[in-house]
């Protein structure tokens, strides 16, 4: 299902734009703001974080935003019933991202069920390997969710293989090694790593981890179904406020053709 949704927005747009919050940052009103925000200026589908204090994926940027969200008291219930406000007011998908340990103390079978009553489309669980995922790859059947597994440079063509054939709706590759928000090197270099994830799968791919601007996006263009922006998106909101979200992800592709 999800991936169908992908392909037929890529019928209107070369490159699709996938965009990361942290739920409960600065606030959840902002937060919603930001949501509104995103979807008004074009975005495909969007990512959204449960903030846990402990985020090993994650650079300062957004370990700084999930340690403000934690601090102004936020909640795995909180941010579930955020997750299904926004799924019911706006007509994208949207995936969660959270670490095992929640889904884990919540109950998998239960965090699953509740994600599929909020109308969530899926999840990205980037602490947990497939090799152990039995249990939550059962209970995301169970309730018709997406998977969302990653990939890396340094990921092996047999483990490409093993990744994807568990993976549903979108590839998540990373266009490095190491956490969110340092710097990417958008090169030729990327082709190769591009090429083999294409390799393995015919799910769309969706490339982040240091998207940050227009020419970053342009660069996909052709090479990457999504574009993924995160860490930027953070750093504008804590530099000109929500007002600058919405210009911002306009500026990263052309407008449509009227």
């Amino acid at each position: 299902m999800l991936a169908e949704t992908l392909r037929a927005k890529q019928r209107e747009r070369e490159i699709l734009l996938m965009t990361h919050i942290v739920m409960g940052y600065p606030s959840f009103d902002d937060s919603l703001r930001v949501v509104e925000a995103m979807v008004e200026a074009g975005v495909e589908i969007m990512e959204l974080q449960i903030p846990f204090s402990e985020p090993i994926a994650d650079g300062p940027v957004i370990l700084h935003a999930n340690q403000r969200s934690l601090q102004a008291g936020s909640s795995v219930e909180r941010c579930l019933a955020f997750g299904e406000e926004v799924a019911k007011r706006f007509d994208i998908p949207f995936l969660l991202m959270s670490y095992y340990n929640i889904l884990f103390k919540y109950g998998v079978d239960a965090f699953a069920k509740r994600m599929a009553e909020a109308g969530l489309v899926g999840a990205i669980v980037p602490d947990l390997p497939p090799e152990e995922a039995d249990e939550y790859l059962a209970a995301m059947a169970a309730h018709d969710l997406a998977p969302v597994f990653i990939l890396s440079p340094s990921t092996t063509d047999e483990r490409m293989a093993r990744i994807t054939r568990v993976t549903k709706g979108l590839v998540y590759c990373v266009a490095r090694k190491g956490v969110t928000g340092q710097d990417t090197s958008f090169s030729d270099d990327l082709d190769s790593y591009l090429a083999r994830c294409r390799a393995a799968t015919d799910l769309p791919l969706a490339l982040g981890f240091g998207v940050k601007d227009r020419a970053d996006v342009d660069f996909l263009r052709g090479r990457a179904d999504l574009a993924v922006i995160g860490t930027q998106t953070i750093r504008v909101v804590e530099e000109q406020g929500v007002e600058g979200v919405k210009p911002f992800i306009e500026g990263l592709r052309p407008p449509l053709s009227a």
